[in-house]
């Protein structure tokens, strides 16, 4: 059976980005890796634009390079700003399409240059020349969400999705859902008519070993002037204490 090529998108805040953001990704590629149905090819961060209106939110341009600085060590995991850089918040599916469409749009090209002499477009983000590069006979890769069981369990609060972009997200793209021990998500998708539907779409990883590192608690921490070492990349600290960002103290 022919393993199905994914790129595994993360959408959210990044505010700021730790490291336990980026261990999902590799928690999820060995889990599903491991399956044998499917072979992750990449990672997408693509922070939420400015007027998402998330309290304590700092501009974008700061995130974006956060991501960068916390992105150095990793050669599958890239930076998309495409979506910080629109006009207006946009809403999961069209952040999903867009980057399908892209990956698409370059494989269907067959602009295939030679790998040693490649000269790397600029209009080409690294994020779409990863996914070509595993890209064999102009067969498709396949962007997945990549997501928190809390996400997946946000489908159900009433009002806060549309059920057309549910339907997108879930049926044209996929999940990957990576939960914690004890959490039940088999029963939330038997409870939801559209999850069941295309539950063969949704890649349940459980994460055993347990962080509960988190992006508020970092801020709360920084504020206070306590210490974040180990928690974020040396770098990224460096850059919020000379940034003064998150109210940062001196003490630290």
């Amino acid at each position: 059976m022919s393993q199905i090529k994914v790129v595994l998108l993360s959408c959210g805040s990044y505010n700021p980005p730790t490291n336990m953001h980026l261990r999902m990704f590799e928690i999820a590629r060995d889990a599903m890796n491991r399956q044998g149905r499917y072979h992750v090819v990449g990672g997408i961060i693509s922070p939420v634009h400015d007027n998402y209106g998330k309290k304590e939110l700092i501009s974008a341009t700061h995130r974006c390079t956060l991501v960068k600085l916390a992105l150095q060590d990793s050669d599958w995991i890239h930076l998309s700003d495409w979506e910080c850089n629109q006009e207006a918040w946009l809403p999961t599916k069209q952040v999903l399409q867009y980057h399908q469409n892209k990956i698409n749009s370059f494989i269907n090209s067959n602009n295939e240059i030679p790998g040693d002499k490649r000269k790397k477009d600029a209009d080409v983000p690294q994020w779409v020349l990863q996914a070509h590069k595993f890209s064999q006979n102009n067969m498709g890769v396949r962007v997945k969400l990549l997501c928190g069981a809390d996400l997946l369990e946000s489908f159900g609060t009433p009002g806060l999705w549309k059920d057309s972009d549910i339907e997108s997200i879930v049926g044209d793209h996929g999940l990957a859902v990576v939960t914690r021990a004890g959490c039940d998500p088999l029963k939330f998708i038997y409870e939801s008519d559209v999850l069941t539907k295309y539950q063969n779409n949704i890649s349940i990883i459980t994460e055993w070993i347990v962080n509960e590192v988190s992006s508020t608690k970092i801020r709360r921490a920084l504020r206070r002037g306590e210490s974040v070492k180990y928690l974020l990349a040396d770098q990224i600290i460096d850059y919020i204490r000379n940034n003064g960002l998150y109210s940062v103290l001196d003490k630290q």
